[in-house]
């Protein structure tokens, strides 16, 4: 009889997908305008995927959420709108 190993899988710093909503109150650039800008997704590596809303569509990576925001964010006139409430 041949015994199995078990295979753990490593679920980074959170084991759900979360999306969210980049909300910009106000558009400094002129180009993607206000409110609902982006949809974007935190993977379970911590790692996040934005696309945009806007006429000309595009999507990008991030190797978080933090750096995310730090590169759209433009201030403080972006925030993340989570659609996904995390559960306790």
């Amino acid at each position: 009889m041949v015994k199995k190993k078990k295979t753990t899988v490593k679920a980074g710093p959170s084991p759900i997908v979360r999306r969210f909503f980049l909300k910009r109150k106000i558009d400094d650039s002129g180009v993607s305008g206000t409110g609902r800008v982006a949809a974007g997704v935190l993977w379970p590596s911590g790692k996040v995927s934005i696309e945009w809303l806007s006429n000309i569509t595009s999507h990008e990576d991030h190797e978080s959420l933090a750096q995310c925001v730090e590169v759209h964010g433009h201030g403080d006139h972006t925030t993340v709108e989570w659609i996904d409430l995390l559960e306790l």
